[in-house]
């Protein structure tokens, strides 16, 4: 069963995340989210995988967020949508094994998959 991270380079959390599966020496498919946005029916996918609605993948403090008119009533599909258009939106990391994901907040979360 393989590890898939989304990922962002910029992000601590994420950073450390991968930090740890490494430390563990977990091989985790890394995917730079920012330069290879998940398509809005991966996203309809990971919210599944995580028990959450989209809305709950969200960072809903990004100035996208805010922009775009999303909010708590936005749907699945438009939220969905929305982060395949601008994948900052995303939260992260989202890490993901077989049919589990968790969000890396706080990073020891992941260790729950493991």
């Amino acid at each position: 069963m393989g590890i898939l991270i989304y990922h962002n380079p910029r992000c601590s959390k994420s950073r450390r995340t991968l930090e740890m599966l490494r430390e563990r020496e977990v091989e985790a498919e890394i995917v730079e989210y920012l330069r290879t946005p998940p398509s809005a029916d991966r996203v309809l996918e990971l919210a599944s995988l995580l028990g959450l609605p989209v809305h709950g993948l969200l960072r809903t403090r990004e100035a996208a967020y805010a922009e775009r008119g999303l909010g708590p009533e936005s749907s699945d599909a438009e939220l969905a949508a929305a982060v395949a258009e601008e994948p900052s939106l995303l939260e992260r990391p989202i890490v993901v094994s077989g049919d589990r994901a968790v969000v890396g907040r706080p990073p020891e979360a992941v260790l729950e998959l493991l």
